[in-house]
């Protein structure tokens, strides 16, 4: 028996939100390095050209724009049947920080996290799951997956960022209450919750007024690095993962044992 083949992306289009840097960028190349085809969206276009000039035309298709904008997620869709003939799969990455104490922070900071952590989201969702239904009830087979990015934030909490331990907790609902309608036609979904990761959006817990105090707590003692916390959210894509949905997989070296 080959198992092999069913780790492959090999035939998945799949669309990645917030491509351009980070943990979506090491997505995206991660996925056409297994086969797939990516639908990669960020508000950063040269970052988008860079990325196609990387990994090539015709196994990357790029949609500049807000993960908040209705035109931009329709636009994504669009892009992914015109360049592969439709859309399987989505990676909903995209994310903002806006920090302050709960007793500081200004409204403007609390809407704009929650509208790219977890509007975005549910546009990109529910665009795809559309998409993926009309193909069932034309008589198609269908094998989608949805892997939603939260993070330990949205199940311990976090000091300065109540904005975004908000939003990523309402991701893990989201998860569970698409995973349970959307079932009866193979759409899978489930969410990736990412510990501390080597990227520009964690510099400050990394810092060494923080370090020592989140190492600690890391039984792994180590940071993620982008390119091996983005292999799990690849097997949730693959065939490997075809019996689970509804999950919520902690990356974290640790961090969330337990709970």
């Amino acid at each position: 028996m080959n198992n092999a083949k069913h780790f492959s992306l090999s035939g998945k289009r799949v669309i990645v939100t917030g491509a351009g840097q980070g943990i979506g960028r090491a997505m995206a190349v991660s996925i056409v390095g297994l086969g797939g085809q990516v639908v990669a969206v960020d508000v950063n276009a040269s970052a988008l050209d860079s990325l196609r000039g990387e990994l090539g035309a015709d196994r990357l298709a790029t949609v500049a724009g807000s993960v908040t904008d209705e035109a931009v997620v329709q636009q994504a869709i669009d892009a992914g049947v015109a360049a592969f003939g439709g859309v399987d799969a989505l990676v909903n990455n995209a994310g903002i920080t806006r920090t302050a104490m709960i007793d500081k922070m200004d409204l403007s900071s609390w809407r704009q996290v929650l509208d790219v952590h977890l509007t975005g989201a549910f546009l990109f969702l529910q665009a795809l799951g559309r998409h993926l239904i009309a193909r069932v009830k034309a008589g198609e087979t269908v094998a989608g997956s949805i892997v939603n990015i939260s993070s330990d934030a949205g199940r311990r909490g976090t000091i300065g960022q109540i904005n975004y331990g908000t939003a990523k907790a309402g991701v893990l609902g989201m998860t569970m209450c698409a995973a349970r309608e959307w079932a009866r036609y193979n759409i899978r979904v489930n969410t990736v919750g990412f510990g501390v990761v080597e990227t520009p959006m964690t510099e400050t817990i990394r810092s060494d007024q923080f370090r020592d105090t989140y190492l600690q707590q890391i039984p792994l003692g180590r940071w993620g690095e982008t390119e091996e916390v983005v292999r799990p959210v690849c097997f949730l894509l693959s065939d490997a993962a075809s019996y689970v949905t509804g999950q919520h997989l902690s990356v974290n070296g640790g961090y969330t044992i337990g709970l």
